[in-house]
């Protein structure tokens, strides 16, 4: 290992070429940090007491056989803050290209190109995949084709904007000031695997994933990480878009060591666990089956998680199951996806089972079984199962599940589901959705409805509400309010409001034009009281 302090302006005058490689992850700079940096660039190049700004690291490692008159130099780290430096250098040159073509020139051929490369090699930096073209439109200037990548084409118009105005000269200044540590890696010497996880340990954001993703491809040959990333790893990563802050890739990779190692392994250890399981399946020898694995599960993953399935009754399913936030249970639906992908279950069992899994976690949360017990419960739910007795062999285990793990039986689920406040919970939509729908096939968007108090929340209730819940009517409203017998689904709220109970029944849109199912119970009653509210609660809450 070299390592040195240089200017960046020399770094870049070298008669060499900067390729950011497949594996690493793409441009992914914002606004914000470019603002910090051109702010820092024009603080020091007005201050001559400052002589210059340290802005990191950079690590290359040079071709293990480098005859080449452009040395070839591959960036393992730092390519973020090169790729944000060459876009600012663009933006300057093509500004002062409008006054002065000749100055403008010489410092393209300075930083951004080599002036004898021929092909790729003629320029400076060379990105992956949609930022390559983007970055080469810039320093070729074609204005008219528009570019791909989205951070690049954002923040090259951003220095454009900003350097309007300014004297170009004094933003050169500042770059000139620019100090890095120049971190050149020779590949029989160096382990840059280590050396790269050992930069990222001292606060250099990278997700698990990124890191997994590094570890599997930087160890093969040029062809081979084409090959991988191409056809598995770049499709994962579109599928999991990686610009989503939930960062659904990590949580994939934790679920799949999970199936693997019957272990769950902590969200911010999933590539520590990685790189065991990984040299215990045989390593970059056994790659394509392991990473095949890999890739047909990612996409059982997303079909249930981000709901990107076809089937829709699957995909209903699912749903419901996420909005019940059952992604504890994501290691065991992946290995019954997977029986359900070889044939070993049918939809019909499929389904059955999704709504089994439903069932179990919306009764205990009714039932209040405190959850922290579902992640091993599930982790381990799978080898319990007997596959010549698939669906039987299920349920027989989950019935006789005891103590914190048990699936609360119907005399339970039923006395808790009347006794409860319904309204005030994270999952009213569900158990809403799922009384309006049963059973039927005109189905019910009930997010389009609103949640309709029968007996009204006003605490100063009308003299008619008094009088129709008795002299307790403050104890009734107070017990009964948020109950399921009270509670159902109208797009009236406002014409209903606070009215009697008579009222709200025959007005124009009351609950005797209804026609949500949810309503046609109250038809039998003439008067809203406790009574009206307990008998009602027995309606629905038939298991």
């Amino acid at each position: 290992m070299d390592a040195k302090d240089r200017k960046l302006i020399e770094f870049l005058r070298d008669k060499q070429q900067f390729v950011v490689p497949i594996y690493q992850r793409t441009y992914s700079w914002r606004i914000a940090e470019c603002k910090r940096l051109l702010n820092d660039i024009k603080n020091v190049a007005t201050n001559d007491s400052i002589k210059n700004h340290f802005i990191g690291s950079i690590v290359r490692v040079k071709e293990k056989y480098d005859d080449k008159e452009i040395s070839t130099q591959a960036i393992i780290d730092g390519q973020q803050r090169l790729t944000t430096c060459t876009l600012l250098l663009a933006a300057i040159t093509n500004y002062i290209a409008e006054s002065n073509e000749a100055r403008a020139e010489e410092l393209r051929d300075f930083y951004l190109i080599n002036s004898y490369g021929k092909d790729d090699l003629k320029y400076k930096l060379i990105l992956t995949r949609n930022d390559k073209s983007s970055l080469i439109s810039i320093i070729e200037k074609h204005s008219n084709q528009e570019l791909s990548s989205s951070k690049i084409k954002s923040n090259f118009e951003f220095f454009q904007n900003e350097i309007v105005g300014e004297d170009p000269e004094i933003i050169l200044k500042g770059i000139r000031k620019l100090m890095i540590v120049d971190i050149c890696l020779d590949p029989e010497h160096d382990d840059p695997q280590l050396i790269f996880e050992s930069l990222n340990s001292t606060g250099i954001k990278l997700s698990q994933a990124d890191l997994i993703r590094n570890f599997i491809l930087m160890g093969l040959n040029q062809d081979k990480q084409i090959n991988i990333y191409e056809n598995y790893w770049y499709l994962m990563e579109k599928d999991f878009d990686q610009n989503n802050s939930n960062n659904y890739f990590d949580r994939f990779m934790r679920d799949y060591l999970t199936i693997k190692n019957r272990n769950i392994p902590n969200i911010n250890n999933v590539y520590e666990t990685f790189k065991s399981y990984f040299a215990k399946e045989g390593g970059t020898r056994e790659i394509d089956k392991i990473i095949s694995d890999i890739f047909g599960f990612s996409k059982f993953y997303t079909r249930i998680a981000l709901e990107k399935e076809e089937n829709p009754k699957l995909k209903q399913a699912f749903a419901d199951l996420n909005e019940l936030k059952v992604d504890v249970a994501y290691p065991f639906l992946l290995n019954i996806y997977k029986d359900f992908e070889n044939e070993v279950i049918d939809e019909k069992g499929f389904l059955e089972i999704l709504n089994l899994i439903q069932s179990y976690v919306f009764r205990r949360f009714i039932c209040g079984i405190p959850t922290n017990s579902l992640n091993k419960t599930f982790a381990n739910l799978y080898e319990q199962i007997d596959q010549d007795h698939y669906l039987e062999s299920l349920k027989a285990k989950m019935i006789l599940m005891t103590n914190y793990r048990r699936f609360p039986n119907d005399a339970e689920f039923t006395k808790e589901l009347k006794e409860k406040d319904l309204y005030n919970i994270r999952n009213r939509n569900f158990w809403l959705r799922k009384f309006e729908n049963f059973d039927r096939k005109e189905y019910v968007r009930v997010d389009d409805y609103t949640i309709e108090h029968i007996m009204p929340q006003n605490p100063n209730l009308s003299e008619e509400w008094k009088r129709d819940l008795g002299e307790n009517w403050k104890e009734v409203q107070d017990n009964y309010l948020h109950t399921l017998g009270n509670l159902t689904l109208t797009g009236y709220n406002s014409e209903l409001s606070d009215k009697p109970f008579a009222r709200k029944k025959t007005i124009e849109g009351g609950f005797d034009q209804s026609p949500i199912r949810l309503n046609r119970s109250l038809a039998k009653f003439s008067v809203w009281n406790e009574d009206s509210i307990k008998k009602r609660a027995d309606i629905l809450a038939i298991p």
